[in-house]
């Protein structure tokens, strides 16, 4: 008994330790591509949340629930996620594309794209990338909340004015108060 104890605390250290360094890595990564705070919070804590789950299942097995108990508590909890999940499918789907967009995205806050659509034509500045949409400023002034997961699905085009939305704005202001009309 005392050594399952003792591997259950190893494992609650090493998630710890994990934790730590996977926030830090994440943090760190959210400066280079200029994430907000508030997305990097809930990447960091939709990770952390794994992870504990993770480890959480890893101390039932080593504390002597037996491993058919702890996987069938384990599979039962997907199960009821998968269902209550499905019937939300586009949750579930743009949680996850947020996610991998927060990794892997090559667009930043303030750049000009174009989403590739033959229906409509999305094109402006990103404005916001959430957890689950993107918001793009169009130039007509409207505001495009744009799934993630047909962020990832659509080809993506990076427009040439790279101007940053701040300054068009400023630039647009300035205009419309030395402008009589």
């Amino acid at each position: 008994m005392t050594n399952q104890i003792l591997l259950a605390c190893i494992y609650l250290a090493v998630f710890l330790f994990l934790q730590r360094a996977l926030t830090h890595w994440v943090r760190k990564l959210a400066q280079i591509k200029q994430v907000s705070v508030t997305r990097t919070s809930l990447v960091t804590r939709f990770i952390s949340y794994v992870m504990f789950f993770i480890t959480l299942s890893l101390m039932a097995v080593s504390l002597g629930l037996g491993y058919q108990d702890v996987s069938l508590f384990v599979s039962s909890a997907f199960a009821v996620m998968g269902v209550a999940l499905v019937a939300q499918w586009s949750i579930l789907s743009n949680l996850t594309a947020g996610v991998l967009i927060f990794f892997v995205f090559p667009y930043r806050i303030g750049e000009r794209i174009k989403v590739v659509d033959k229906d409509e034509d999305i094109s402006g500045v990103i404005v916001e990338i959430a957890l689950f949409h993107v918001l793009i400023h169009r130039d007509n002034g409207d505001m495009v909340t744009y799934p993630n997961n047909l962020m990832l699905q659509k080809a993506v085009l990076k427009l040439a004015d790279q101007t940053p939305l701040a300054q068009r704005q400023a630039q647009s202001d300035s205009k419309k108060r030395f402008d009589p009309e």
